[in-house]
């Protein structure tokens, strides 16, 4: 077979290997994304090689193996042409000094101008000690590539090479391709479709400094959104309080409270072909909310008697009035009878799917994982434990299956 022209109906995907124990997990990594179909050009530190060496990489891909400026002689411009005929990079492992590397924009090396060079989508997945990784040097330079809208894939906690036990190990192969595939837009299946996506928490206020809310981190909403985006789709991302940079490609708008939230789905929903309410609204707000804080002393009684009334229900409002070609997904979030309440929200809500998780003892808020269940007219479907970017993916795989029937 003529490898050129295979290659040229291939996604091309630049996986940079740097100098990290992880770095055999690199060879694994090369066979599960060739098993999706896609082309794999290996990129590799001076570092990386003391790990695995090049021509194992060779071996695996059939491709040449870039280690410093000058690997392709017949090319001057080797870190140029590296750039721009890939399609979405990954470094992984990525170490701590690639990692504040790209932070600063330092182009020193093969990688480095490699990355700087490229406009394709960048995925990085850090592998390192535990306590480097925690280190608030590396979490800024990771908050600072996530604001440029590269994909950070949070490392694993486990037991670590140096011995130590916490987070610092490189993800399941699974969850790296998965990272790769919502780059590539898995096919822009939601190309010409607009996604409206709630996210957050919403925030009831008291008086000007409390509120009543909940401990959503909005880190569902937002990989919905992300992966949403990639597959093609226009993305309104309407979100509650959250600390997460907003996804590339994503349209952000902020609100606080239930009622906020409610007026700009009413704004969008009519011209949503897949309408997603993962936020986690306040049932109740105070009915009176004062304009001055209250104080202990002068205000005993009325801190004593906040009364609550309900607020609006976002899903519910759209499910009724949802058109038939629109596909209405919602959470249900419970710490019991998760099945059987998550199928009563189905049916009183309206909706096409529930995505059914159990928060009891404090899970899945705020983490970076997740294990659900996919409620709908046709049955349950249970998902094993994975990250918030995969379940996103599942997410977005039944409401196209839903579209089709």
């Amino acid at each position: 077979m003529n490898n050129e022209n295979n290659n040229a109906h291939q996604a091309t995907v630049l996986l940079v290997v740097t100098g990290c124990i992880a770095a055999y997990k690199a060879c694994e990594l090369v066979r599960a994304l060739q098993k999706e179909g896609y082309r794999v050009k290996v990129c590799m530190t001076p570092h990386a090689t003391e790990f695995v060496v090049p021509t194992t990489f060779r071996a695996l891909t059939h491709e040449p193996v870039a280690v410093d400026l000058f690997s392709a002689p017949a090319d001057p411009i080797y870190h140029v042409s590296l750039a721009q005929e890939t399609d979405v990079c990954i470094v992984a492992p990525c170490t701590a000094n690639v990692l504040a590397k790209l932070s600063c924009g330092i182009a020193d090396d093969l990688l480095t101008t490699t990355l700087l060079a490229t406009t394709a989508p960048l995925i990085v997945a850090p592998a390192m000690n535990v306590n480097m990784y925690e280190a608030a040097a590396t979490q800024h330079n990771m908050e600072v590539l996530r604001s440029r809208g590269v994909r950070v894939i949070e490392a694993e906690s486990g037991y670590l090479a140096c011995g130590d036990v916490g987070k610092g190990r490189l993800p399941e192969i699974a969850v790296l391709v998965d990272a790769v595939k919502n780059a590539l837009g898995d096919s822009l299946s939601l190309q010409g479709k607009k996604v409206l996506i709630t996210a957050g928490p919403t925030q009831e206020y008291i008086d000007p400094v409390r509120y009543i809310s909940n401990h959503s981190s909005g880190k569902m909403g937002y990989a919905l959104a992300e992966c949403a985006a990639a597959r093609g789709a226009e993305v309104h991302l309407v979100s509650g309080p959250v600390a997460l940079p907003c996804p590339r490609g994503v349209k952000r708008i902020g609100v606080t409270s239930a009622h906020e939230m409610l007026e700009v789905c009413k704004e969008v929903f009519n011209q949503a072909d897949i309408a997603i309410f993962s936020a986690a609204v306040s049932d109740f707000r105070p009915q009176t909310q004062y304009d001055t804080k209250l104080k202990k002393a002068s205000n005993a009684e009325a801190l004593q008697q906040i009364v609550l009334e309900e607020n609006p229900d976002i899903l519910s409002y759209c499910g009724h009035t949802k058109k038939p070609s629109q596909i209405v997904v919602g959470f249900a979030a419970e710490t019991n009878n998760l099945i059987q309440n998550a199928q009563t929200k189905l049916n009183t809500k309206a909706a096409d799917l529930i995505v059914a998780n159990d928060v009891s003892g404090g899970k899945v808020f705020g983490s970076d994982s997740n294990q659900a269940f996919l409620v709908s007219p046709n049955g349950v479907v249970e998902l094993p434990s994975m990250s918030k970017c995969e379940l996103a993916g599942k997410i977005l795989d039944a409401c196209m299956e839903i579209a089709q029937k």
